[in-house]
């Protein structure tokens, strides 16, 4: 096979990994019902004038699959890291012990389940379109080369198992998510 075939091959790989990858973070930010760190990812603290991510001020850690702790690097940063959290509007009710931030998550509706399946659902269409975006500008560089026919169709054919392949990946990891989210 010719080294543009091979290259267009790679890349189009590469791209299509980059989309089942930015799947996987997006789906860890949908929780399943049980607390994770990831939670609060996107909660900044207002650290001495700066907006500074939580995950740089404090230590957060699950105790249990219920509970959220967040343990300041600084007990002075209790109050700023508790507004924060409400700021972040995430449906969460901060209480603190003094020493810590304590969040507990609160179990999911039957509807708050389906509307989460419904945002990974979307999550991994996007995904999908990804993939095929990555095809179409792969065939489209293929039928651009100087080639033999059967070389171009050959590779067609490269690109449309890799398709294939990324695109069930796709429904797996989607299939594991709906289980962990409606699992009770």
């Amino acid at each position: 096979m010719n080294e543009e075939i091979e290259f267009i091959l790679d890349t189009t790989k590469e791209s299509m990994q980059q989309a089942i990858g930015h799947l996987e973070k997006a789906l860890v930010k949908i929780r399943a019902g049980k607390a994770s760190p990831v939670m609060l990812s996107s909660v900044m603290v207002d650290y001495y004038g700066s907006q500074t991510p939580l995950s740089q001020v404090a230590n957060v850690n699950t105790p249990d699959a219920r509970t959220i702790s967040v343990q300041p690097w600084e007990k002075n940063m209790i109050a700023e890291i508790e507004k924060a959290i409400m700021v972040a509007n995430l449906g969460f009710n901060p209480m603190n012990n003094g020493e810590s931030v304590i969040i507990s998550v609160p179990p999911l509706t039957e509807e708050r389940r389906r509307d989460l399946v419904k945002q990974a659902k979307a999550e991994a269409e996007d995904a999908k379109v990804s993939i095929r975006n990555a095809r179409q500008d792969a065939n489209k560089e293929i039928r651009g080369l100087e080639a033999s026919d059967d070389l171009k169709k050959n590779a067609e054919q490269d690109v449309q198992d890799l398709t294939n392949t990324f695109s069930a990946n796709v429904d797996r990891i989607f299939e594991v998510k709906e289980v962990e989210i409606m699992k009770v």
